[in-house]
């Protein structure tokens, strides 16, 4: 058998070491926390330090590594620098990546498990269900995330109470509807917390089944501050 021309190695060599070169740049935790962050709205370097708890060095070396990969691009602002994912494509990657993961490690089933199925016994709501009972005003519909992603995108009439206020703000709710909270995720615990806070105040409440980026995903409708979609 005749070995492959020269170019068609070269090829193959270099096609999958673009491959490598992305898979190189996911292979970090702190750079995944990074990607999620940014799915929901574009952040500062300082602005991800705060919320990853690590040095504003550390994570201007971690942005480095996914501007060179093409994950992230970058605007200037004054002072500051923004940072936001190059496009849809990459909040997709992500949450393939999620997807697979969990299919393939027991590890990570167990882990979501006990943080997260053994906290809610309730079934979550499933976003044909909440855009349903959304429109016809049977719910309410609480956005549990910081101000800054509320404001980037939300479910339309979405009530923006970050969790760490949702105690002193619980008595803004109604009780005579139930309360649908969503936060980042299907694996994000600010819902789940919530959720916890509401029942204990004596609240009917439930969590989506996914977080903003799924909604968004899904083509579902989305408003940005003052209602704008």
């Amino acid at each position: 058998m005749n070995p492959k021309p020269t170019s068609t190695l070269l090829y193959k060599t270099r096609l999958y070491g673009q491959f490598a070169r992305l898979g190189r740049a996911l292979a970090n935790p702190h750079r995944l926390e990074i990607l999620d962050l940014l799915s929901q709205g574009e952040r500062t370097v300082e602005d991800l330090a705060h919320e990853i708890g690590t040095t504003v060095s550390n994570i201007s070396q971690h942005l480095q590594v996914l501007r060179q990969s093409g994950l992230v691009t970058s605007r200037k602002e004054g002072l500051y620098v923004h940072y936001s994912l190059s496009g849809d494509d990459v909040v997709t990657l992500w949450q393939s990546l999620r997807r697979v993961a969990v299919v393939l490690s027991s590890d990570l089933r167990e882990l979501v498990a006990r943080f997260v199925d053994e906290r809610d016994q309730l079934e979550p709501v499933p976003q044909a269900e909440l855009l349903e009972r959304a429109r016809a005003g049977r719910v309410v519909v609480l956005d549990v995330r910081p101000a800054r992603e509320y404001n980037a995108g939300h479910i339309p009439d979405a009530i923006s109470i970050p969790l760490d206020q949702l105690r002193n703000r619980i008595g803004e709710l109604p009780r005579d509807r139930e309360i649908v909270a969503y936060c980042r995720g299907p694996y994000c615990l600010l819902s789940i917390e919530a959720v916890e806070q509401l029942r204990a105040a004596g609240l009917a409440a439930r969590r989506l089944e996914d977080g903003f980026p799924e909604w968004r995903g899904a083509g579902l409708p989305v408003e940005r501050r003052g209602g704008q979609p």
